[in-house]
């Protein structure tokens, strides 16, 4: 499998929980996004770590940076590596003594650390066809571009374009609320592509 390198390229407030947020990871050479729902501690963790902030105590993510470098233990990378149900696993791949490990981690938690370590983060190519967001690149038609698994599942969910604003705005926040982020892309393009055209 093709491993893809991402970067931290937005954080926001969720549209449909309050307590989460969207951190959005881009591909380094590409245009795809890739939006990862996360809670509030971690939003708080990361947003630090990326500002430079320095807290009177150390944080957990802190913590564990700490412990990491008292046992010289070395973070190579973070691996998204699975998504299954809306939900995404990653990987924590460390460095010790001459061996390689990879641990098990939440992926708000191995983002919270690779931003600490500045490392590199990747995925691979099927997490990206499965919840990856195609972007438009400068000069590219004003729709935003489909894969070809969203454009299919766009016929089997439904016409959006014969929905009112206000109720794609409202069934955005629904399929959110489930973490159905396939789903969420095809209404944000609709809405998107609404906003485009005035």
């Amino acid at each position: 499998m093709r491993k893809i390198e991402l970067e931290i390229v937005a954080m926001s407030g969720s549209i449909s929980q309050s307590n989460n947020f969207a951190v959005v990871l881009g591909e380094v050479d590409g245009t795809r996004r890739l939006p990862v729902i996360i809670g509030n501690f971690e939003a708080q963790a990361i947003a630090v770590a990326i500002e430079r902030m320095v807290s009177s105590r150390p944080l957990t993510h802190d913590l564990i940076k700490n412990i990491f470098e008292a046992f010289q233990i070395e973070l190579k990378e973070v691996v998204i590596n699975d998504l299954s149900d809306g939900i995404f696993f990653a990987q924590l791949v460390c460095w010790k003594d001459g061996e390689l490990y990879e641990i098990d981690s939440r992926t708000s938690d191995a983002l919270a650390l690779a931003v600490r370590f500045n490392c590199p983060i990747y995925t691979y190519d099927f997490v990206m066809d499965t919840a990856g967001i195609e972007m438009e690149e400068p000069g590219d038609a004003p729709a935003a571009r489909r894969n070809p698994r969203r454009q299919q599942a766009q016929k089997q969910g439904g016409a959006l374009s014969s929905y009112p604003l206000e109720a794609l705005q409202k069934l955005l926040e629904e399929v959110l609320s489930t973490e159905d982020y396939e789903r969420a892309a095809q209404i944000r393009d609709e809405i998107r592509r609404r906003q485009e055209q005035g």
